[in-house]
């Protein structure tokens, strides 16, 4: 029986890749040193699976920004707007018009916006949407895969190279043109599939991993149709590749038949989301086939149960025979933190929690423990057996008082005073706000300074008393910066906070932290969860100091800034002891008693953000009402708590509506902000259709391009929205918190937003 891991995480152990690609952008790195970094990276990777007896080893799941956008390059898919910048490189596979189809691009007379990024199934990793039009022209502009399979050769290591499917890769673009059909496109685009697979199969591959994801969704007859034909081209086209057909994130139910019937030579299921979908697969599984059995968690940090896994391999291996099986982890580890070992300090994460927790390392350990286990090694099981019991029954996972008072809560809890339109009149009142009010979503550039202000803190290197004088001038600084730039509604900036959901879990009981427990969220971004170990409640206020501060400072409105019980659930790696729906009430009451205090400090606008609303929805339609329902109303516990007069916004982004639009308005959120930047407003026809009753912010700026937009192009955007939706209930915002970005260019961008909502005002009777 061999071993097989899907993908392993690319950003380094100390999140080399992140700084080199940053430094690259900056100017302050040479392409050649950016490419010897990555190289260092992926041998590191490969040497680390090959010492530890991984038989199926990954390649090309290795990507400078995402896999799907390499993809896109290994395919031709560059969007018509990039042409020119193409055609003026000396190649198309230039490192220059990759970042800029990433990023955006603004030099050298060129202005072109970045392609559009969403969330990769239910997961915080973000992935840039492929995007196809009449015009598109498939063909090979990248040989990536080949290239880093024989890269892998030279250092003595046979890889499995892993690709995304040509029809999940489909199925994941945005067609940009009525009238295009994907069948037109699948025809177009396995050409050059065939032509990657048959360079594989010249250059000594054995197997290729193929990720079809798309196969645990609601497919229509069509969609199956596109498996069925991509799948007998391409196996004609290399006939000697051994084909691993990948699938994770869910179940296939009713796509199995179609998956068993495809000319693959294994499949991979995941059976750690979706344990119950073993039996189906096994009833009907081919005579010749693999299965690969995913059974080691790939998304969250807990040790494998080696007796569950050990009840899933006993069954399959009874079924098709032991030495046709793979022990294999759910999904590429992509999605978890390096090594556990680089947790060194027992103040951050205690040896109890840690003895429970296994990173990426150790689960490719876990993968060659199962093995040796059936090998005979019952050491191991022991060991596991009573670890996961000690966790069990622990005094610090489990609180009496905080199940109790879930338990006790009823529909009033979750119900504002009165509606919406009755809010609306008071608040207006109250807030005396002008026509398309503006504001930003919370979060302020954190620079050099203010990071290392935070890190000296930890370091014991300067007082607290030292500290809060620091970041009270950073408050007084962008306060008067606001008002400087005639902005409405202000918010403080969040220089205290190191991430949105970190920030707030540093501070609640039933979390704990990780020194080096990175993770990529898109591109150089990274973030490094908080773990959920047990019950969660609030002891004193998180946040009430700094925005009562910040409300002395100005007469304006100044927003109390707080992440949502959903979010910090769905951006942290979660408990697996009890229902998510259980763990996300608790952390609801722990906001709600941050909320009431905020009110009672005089913050008259709170904000509690849920951008990870839609990210959390089950991949199947048939399970999305009973995850709604407690979604909805944890936010609504979270909030109801409130007067009239108190203005409650919350914000989302990257989310298709659409389906779920009368949740959203469920929500009853005074005020919601959403994406709209790079789908051109597109998101708010979904509102518009609804009719939705509440104010809306969408956003005109994209922050995740440094890129600084016009007066003009955010005027336009404006101008769409008012054709689909009442003048009264826009605002005016950019599409998600300034963190990310420099000083000089959110200065920019915020002046001509500013500019934009004043243009409306003039153009828009009162």
């Amino acid at each position: 029986m061999q071993t097989n891991v899907l993908g392993y995480p690319r950003i380094g152990s100390q999140r080399e890749l992140k700084k080199a690609c940053e430094a690259y952008w900056a100017g302050k790195m040479s392409l050649e040193k950016l490419q010897l970094t990555a190289r260092q990276l992926r041998r590191q990777n490969w040497e680390t699976l090959q010492q530890a007896g991984i038989d199926l080893i990954p390649s090309n799941d290795f990507s400078l920004y995402d896999q799907v956008l390499d993809m896109c390059l290994m395919t031709g898919v560059i969007p018509a707007r990039f042409q020119l910048l193409m055609s003026s490189l000396a190649s198309a596979s230039s490192p220059e018009l990759y970042f800029a189809m990433a990023r955006g691009y603004q030099k050298n007379g060129l202005d072109i916006t970045a392609m559009e990024m969403t969330k990769w199934f239910d997961t915080n990793y973000h992935y840039l949407v492929p995007e196809f039009d009449a015009s598109q022209q498939f063909r090979v502009l990248s040989t990536k895969c080949v290239d880093e399979f024989k890269e892998a050769r030279s250092l003595g290591i046979h890889t499995k190279p892993v690709l995304l499917g040509p029809v999940s890769f489909l199925l994941l673009g945005k067609i940009k043109d009525e009238g295009l059909h994907a069948a037109a496109l699948l025809e177009q685009l396995l050409p050059v599939y065939t032509q990657l697979l048959q360079q594989l199969q010249q250059a000594g591959a054995t197997w290729v991993q193929i990720d079809e994801p798309c196969l645990v969704l609601d497919l229509t007859a069509e969609q199956r149709s596109f498996y069925q034909y991509a799948y007998t081209k391409i196996k004609a086209a290399a006939p000697s590749l051994q084909l691993l057909l990948a699938t994770y994130f869910g179940s296939l139910q009713e796509n199995t038949a179609l998956a068993l019937e495809l000319p693959v030579q294994a499949l991979h299921i995941d059976l750690v989301r979706a344990p119950e979908q073993l039996d189906a697969v096994l009833k009907n599984f081919p005579a010749d086939n693999q299965l690969s059995l995913g059974v080691v968690n790939g998304r969250n940090i807990w040790k494998n149960d080696y007796t569950q896994s050990l009840q899933l391999v006993s069954k399959a291996a009874g079924a098709i025979g032991l030495q046709r099986l793979l022990l294999a982890t759910s999904c590429s580890l992509l999605h978890t933190p390096y090594d556990l070992e680089l947790e060194k300090d027992e103040q951050v994460l205690t040896p109890q929690i840690k003895g429970w927790m296994a990173f990426a390392r150790q689960k490719v350990q876990e993968l060659t423990a199962l093995k040796a286990i059936l090998d005979g090694n019952e050491a191991l099981l022991e060991a596991n057996r009573k670890s996961l019991h000690e966790k069990s029954i622990a005094s610090i996972v489990h609180k009496p008082a905080v199940k109790a008072r879930v338990a006790a809560l009823t529909v009033a809890d979750a119900t504002r005073l009165r509606p919406f339109p009755a809010r609306q009149k008071v608040q207006e009142k109250i807030l005396q706000l002008p026509l398309f009010p503006t504001t930003t979503i919370g979060s302020f550039p954190q620079t050099e300074e203010i990071r290392k202000l935070r890190a000296d803190l930890k370091k014991g290197n300067i007082t607290t008393a030292q500290y809060d004088t620091a970041i009270r001038k950073a408050i007084v600084d962008a306060v008067q910066w606001q008002e400087g730039l005639r902005l409405d509604v202000l918010v403080h900036g969040e220089f205290e906070r190191n991430d949105m959901v970190e920030y707030f879990g540093e501070q609640l009981e039933g979390f704990v932290f990780t020194q080096n427990g990175w993770v990529q969220s898109y591109g150089s971004r990274c973030v490094k969860p908080p773990v959920i170990y047990g019950d969660v409640q609030r002891s004193q206020p998180m946040t009430v100091a700094w925005s009562s501060y910040a409300q002395s400072l100005t007469r304006k409105p100044m927003k109390g800034m707080l992440t949502g019980p959903v979010t910090i659930l769905q951006w942290s790696f979660v408990r697996d002891d009890q229902p998510r729906s259980e763990t996300t009430l608790q952390i609801a009451l722990a906001i709600r008693d941050e909320v009431k205090d905020l009110e009672n400090a005089g913050i008259k606008v709170i904000q509690v953000d849920e951008p990870a609303i839609r990210e959390g929805l089950p991949l199947r339609k048939a399970d999305w009402e009973t995850y709604l329902e407690w979604a909805v109303k944890a936010f609504r516990v979270s909030v109801s708590c409130v007067k009239d007069e108190t203005q409650i916004h919350t914000h989302m982004c990257y989310s298709e509506f659409n389906d779920i639009i009368d949740h959203i308005a469920a929500m009853d959120a005074d005020v919601i902000t959403i994406e709209t930047s790079r789908s051109q407003m597109d998101l708010l026809e979904a509102f518009a259709a609804f009719r939705y009753p509440n104010e809306i912010g969408p956003g005109v700026y994209d922050i995740h391009s440094p890129r600084v937009p016009t007066i003009h192009e955010m005027t336009e955007l404006l101008e769409k929205a008012v054709q689909l939706l009442p003048a009264r209930n826009i605002w005016v915002n950019p599409d998600c918190g300034l963190k990310t970005r420099k000083w000089p260019e959110t200065e920019q961008a915020l002046r001509n937003m500013v500019a934009a909502a004043q243009n409306m005002r003039a153009a828009v009777p009162v």
